[in-house]
């Protein structure tokens, strides 16, 4: 059991917009935001039919039980027997965590929400839709997780999965968070290059890195109980698993390093596992942290 059964958790870090529908649908043919969205799926390695359907996602985004998270989610207990109770009390850790590290820089940490949706929902940075994989948007400084893409992660991806599979992503996600507070990320979003060598590529496995000193120090937020190796090895491995070379073998047949934004799986991986060991965010590499 991961999480400490007596920990309070504190569902309003988490919104839950699961089985609500937007109401929206978008127009196949040459609109200029089917052009967008082909663009965006073929640079995040999806297929551009999932964005793309008949009818929008959106339109469709109206299945999936809505549950009260206010209500059932309140401890870890609870958290150790349900996925969205799971995701409440890794958000509150990561952030509970980042907190304390901003804190002892003398720097204010300001909480980010996770949003969860079935199939599509509406995001300040456009419409999150599921084919995307979870996403961080910095104009409302929300995390947007549909909780399908684990599912994915293990059979399209070829991830191990598990809990911790899911621990790793959010506190991805919630490293470009910090990254943006900290000044490290441009929240316009501005060009940062694509390869082995580019600053998106640099951008992501910094968060990777970010991601591996929560990992590092989750017990000591008092919200898991312990980590195991095998919960480690679920995260590494859910890290190699959305590796640039590996989407795109399966994706596209190929590997075409030049087109890189998120870095390898090699890189993913060593990335995550350099933060792991240090607990450090010194080693990812974060101007302005003192020693």
């Amino acid at each position: 059991m991961p999480f400490n059964e007596k920990s309070r958790l504190d569902p309003s870090q988490v919104q839950d917009r699961r089985g609500m529908g937007t109401g929206t649908k978008i127009a196949l043919g040459g609109g200029g935001l089917s052009l967008l969205v082909f663009l965006f799926a073929l640079l995040m390695g999806v297929n551009p039919g999932d964005l793309l359907n008949t009818e929008s996602a959106i339109s469709g985004a109206t299945t999936g039980e809505i549950s009260d998270l206010a209500t059932e989610c309140q401890t870890g207990a609870d958290a150790n027997t349900r996925q969205d109770c799971a995701i409440v009390g890794y958000v509150n850790s990561i952030q509970a965590f980042w907190s304390d590290v901003f804190a002892d820089q003398g720097i204010q940490y300001a909480p980010a929400q996770t949003v969860l949706f079935s199939e599509a929902t509406e995001a300040a940075c456009g419409y999150a839709y599921g084919a995307m994989g979870p996403f961080y948007c910095p104009y409302d400084q929300s995390v947007y997780l549909d909780l399908v893409f684990f599912d994915k992660l293990q059979t399209r991806y070829g991830a191990e999965g598990g809990p911790f599979a899911v621990a790793y992503v959010l506190a991805h996600e919630y490293a470009h968070h910090v990254q943006v507070l900290l000044g490290l990320l441009d929240p316009s979003g501005g060009s940062t290059g694509q390869g082995p060598q580019s600053m998106s590529v640099y951008t992501e496995l910094q968060a990777d890195c970010l991601a591996g000193v929560w990992i590092s120090h989750a017990v000591e937020t008092g919200y898991l109980s312990q980590v195991t190796d095998q919960e480690i090895t679920e995260s590494l491995d859910a890290a190699a698993a959305v590796g640039d070379d590996r989407i795109q073998s399966q994706t596209q047949g190929y590997v075409s390093p030049e087109t890189w934004t998120h870095g390898s799986s090699e890189q993913r991986y060593y990335a995550l596992l350099d933060g792991i060991q240090t607990g450090d965010p010194n080693t990812c590499e974060t101007p302005g942290w003192t020693d």
